[in-house]
This record gives C-alpha cells, sequence and structure tokens, in this order.
C-alpha cells in the first residue's frame, strides 16, 4: 500500500521518519514541497490533508498524518516485525516516548531558537543565552545515552535515535561542536555507520541544512 511523503531534505524533522522507514524497509513515495517559492503548503489541497501545513505529512492511502515524532511511532507499529524499533513493553516505550518529547520540546527547540531566526528573519547574532541553552540540552542528551546503554533510549537504536540522529546531525553540520560530549560523540559516530540508509536519506539533508545557514551566518559575521 503507497505512502505519500511529503517533505524537503534539508528538515531534520523530515528526516527522522524517512530513517524509520529505511530500518522497516518501507518504501515512501517521496513528494518534495516548495515551501517558500510555490508555497505548496498553502494550496488547498494540502490543507485538506493537514490543516497545519507543515512538514513532513503523510498520505496513507486516505490516512493523513503529520508531526514527524508520531509518523515514526505509526510506521514503527505498522511495518515492524519486531519491537526492537518501538518497545511493547510500556516502561521501555515510555523511555522511548520520553526521548522523543525531549527532542521535540528541549533539543530541537533550543536548536532551533539558535538557528531558525537567522533563515527566517535575517538574524545577525546568536545570543549567548540561546548558545547556552542548546549546550545544557546536549549535556542531558549526553547524560541519557550515558545512562541508556549506549543509545539515546536504550541499548540499542529506536525511532528515538532515529528523530535525534537527524536533529543532531543538522547542528554538526550548522557548526555546532558536540566533541565536549563524549556520550554524543561516541553515539553519533556509531548511527552514522549503524542506521540503515542513514548516507542517502540523512547526511545529504543535514548537509544542506549546514551549508544554508552558514552562508546566512557568513553574511553577517556570525560565528558558532
Amino acid at each position: 500500500m503507497s505512502i505519500d511523503y511529503y517533505h524537503i531534505d534539508a528538515s531534520p524533522p523530515c528526516r527522522g521518519p524517512r530513517l524509520t522507514a529505511k530500518a522497516l524497509g518501507v518504501d515512501l513515495n517521496l513528494k518534495k514541497v516548495d515551501l517558500f517559492g510555490a508555497k505548496e503548503h498553502l494550496k488547498p489541497e494540502f490543507i485538506k490533508m493537514n490543516p497545519q501545513h507543515t512538514v513532513p505529512t503523510m498520505d496513507h492511502n486516505g490516512f493523513y498524518l503529520w508531526e514527524s515524532r508520531a509518523i515514526c511511532t505509526y510506521l514503527a507499529d505498522s511495518y515492524g516485525k519486531d519491537d526492537s524499533l518501538y518497545p511493547k513493553c510500556p516502561m521501555a516505550r515510555a523511555v522511548v516516548h520520553q526521548r522523543l518529547n525531549f527532542d521535540l520540546g528541549t533539543l530541537y527547540n533550543k536548536f532551533g531558537q539558535c538557528f531558525f531566526p537567522i533563515i527566517l528573519r535575517g538574524a545577525s547574532e546568536i545570543p549567548d543565552e540561546k548558545k547556552t541553552a542548546l549546550y545544557d540540552a546536549l549535556c542531558l542528551l549526553d547524560g541519557f545515552i550515558n545512562s541508556s546503554g549506549g543509545y539515546v533510549a536504550g541499548d540499542h537504536i529506536t525511532i528515538a535515535d532515529h528523530s535525534i540522529a537527524a536533529t543532531v546531525s543538522s547542528m554538526a553540520e550548522a557548526g555546532v561542536d558536540i566533541s565536549k560530549y563524549r556520550h554524543v560523540q561516541d553515539w553519533y559516530k556509531k548511527v552514522q555507520v549503524e542506521m540503515p540508509g542513514y548516507a542517502q536519506v540523512n547526511q545529504p539533508g543535514a548537509s544542506m541544512f549546514g551549508q544554508m545557514i552558514k552562508s546566512k551566518m557568513a553574511v553577517h559575521g556570525i560565528t558558532w
């Protein structure tokens, strides 16, 4: 059954579900959305699928779903051959959910507060307090990985790793130094090798994001 997946390559939230799909062996029918030129996300046919007009958006034979972490859970529940990516144990699953929510509400949020004003509003600086908040979030992530057994939510890759890998790769490509967080750095090296399709579905978009933000930072003389 065909799954249409509306996305843009540079967006971290768009890449997390693609990593989940690759891990599950699910082929997505990729549909790039022109957000800034044709503004395809504001057209009636898109808003009919997703009234919030955001990407990623999934159309699974008329079942519409958006919010990347919800898409990851749906794919894992629907196509997982076992529960390694998305545990059925209530406690283990709760940890995965906590990490997904940490990514959404803290890690990706603090990352966005640093970089999105530059991309979207032409900001000419990154306030020190925003940098500190992002470093604090990375410190928390470092502790999660250490206490969990080497991965974000356990001793192996789960969908939480997919989501957070998309975030961390984007910030690394944007110039954020993650080397001071030993467990994050070790984890990041591992997942680049261990995640199916990482080089194909995540790295190009992360590099694209990094190039885009660095070019805009250079215009304003912003350094990380």
